[in-house]
């Protein structure tokens, strides 16, 4: 994304966990399409593209091969608030010689969707009335984030949002909250491996749905103003989970949980409803020795004692941290192929797992693990 913004004009720089955007010399609105196959969250930049210069040009999106992800949500909130589009083989330009506010109603609550139409309705002329937005815990951020650069915007954490447009806008210095996936990612790191681990800044409020089910599995959680507390002293129990829009169990740690649900003390369910593509992971956990049977959009898991090492590919983000995961409940060793899907999503994920007691490090080859 930094690459991304640089390629558009903006100033940049990351130093210390402190990310400075300058966009005073933004002048291009062609996303490159090299960059924008690599990571499909690039399709956000659409909306504030649109809305800042009148046009964008960019491609269809790329990033994980977890299932059918249509963009056609973000074009008709594009269309709804004025924006003419136009779709060319893999290109797609949106152009509006003016925005004003509408009534969008989503059929489905899409992130994604929803996030592009904010940001667009913040730059339209008049008032702009979201039904069926997403309520997920990044969009309550990205609200909190705009208003304190000066929107107006009503009914955040609900399924309808109301923007007034055209607000003056001011840069302005954001805390982002920790990542709730990042940290659930970590719980099940825990659970699979034992042990007593505290997630400093993990979200509490954000994983309401997580939490009960990291507990019905067997761990102890302390929940405090200063993260989460987990502490896992035996296998995990058996557990069943359906997956769902927020506030329902995220589809994003489904995968992680299956992994869990491989060491745990019985049969476990897991029904995916977001994604079909998701249980792609259960290939490559078998390959570590997980007994998975997939019928239809639900996983039956048979846990086992101990998975054993080997070789596993990551295919994408979430299903590449369930391997990291997995393996440190198999033995002797696991080599992961394709940490390109997980740095996407994990600042460090070698790093901080090696710092509370895990034996993994990332390499630039298989070949020099073998040597």
């Amino acid at each position: 994304m930094m690459g991304i913004l640089e390629y558009l004009g903006c100033g940049i720089s990351l130093s210390d966990h402190v990310l400075t955007i300058d966009t005073r010399n933004l002048t291009s609105m062609r996303i490159p399409a090299l960059r924008v196959k690599q990571m499909r969250s690039s399709v956000m930049l659409l909306g504030p593209l649109l809305g800042r210069l009148g046009e964008a040009v960019t491609s269809y999106p790329g990033g994980c091969s977890i299932g059918k992800r249509p963009i056609d949500l973000h074009l008709y909130a594009l269309r709804r608030l004025g924006a003419e589009i136009r779709a060319e083989g893999e290109q797609i330009t949106a152009s509006a010689a003016t925005l004003r506010g509408a009534q969008i109603d989503f059929r489905y609550p899409s992130v994604g969707a929803t996030e592009n139409a904010v940001m667009l309705a913040v730059a339209a002329e008049g008032v702009t009335r979201i039904t069926g937005a997403a309520r997920e815990p990044e969009i309550m951020e990205l609200c909190r984030f705009l208003c304190q650069m000066g929107a107006e915007i009503a009914g955040v954490g609900t399924e309808v949002l109301t923007i007034q447009g055209r607000r003056p806008l001011h840069d302005c210095t954001f805390s982002v909250a920790g990542d709730r996936i990042v940290a659930g990612t970590y719980l099940g790191a825990v659970m699979a491996a034992g042990g007593e681990v505290f997630l400093r800044q993990g979200p509490v409020l954000h994983m309401q749905e997580v939490l009960p089910k990291v507990q019905q599995m067997g761990a102890r959680i302390t929940e405090s103003p200063e993260g989460i507390l987990i502490a896992m002293k035996q296998r995990p129990a058996p557990v069943k989970i359906q997956t769902g829009p927020y506030p329902a169990f995220p589809t994003d740690l489904q995968s992680v949980m299956m992994a869990v649900a491989s060491v745990a003390d019985g049969v476990s369910q897991i029904e995916e409803t977001v994604f079909e593509g998701r249980f792609a992971t259960a290939k490559e956990l078998q390959k570590l020795g997980a007994h998975i049977i997939i019928e239809d959009n639900i996983a039956w898991v048979n846990g086992r004692p101990m998975l054993r090492g080997g070789l596993a590919e990551a295919t994408d983000l979430r299903g590449g941290a369930a391997l990291v995961v997995a393996g440190l409940a198999a033995g002797p060793e696991t080599w992961i192929q394709g940490y390109g899907h997980i740095c996407r999503g994990y600042e460090d994920i070698c790093r901080d797992l090696a710092a509370v007691g895990a034996d993994i490090a990332l390499v630039e080859a298989l070949a020099a693990l073998k040597g």
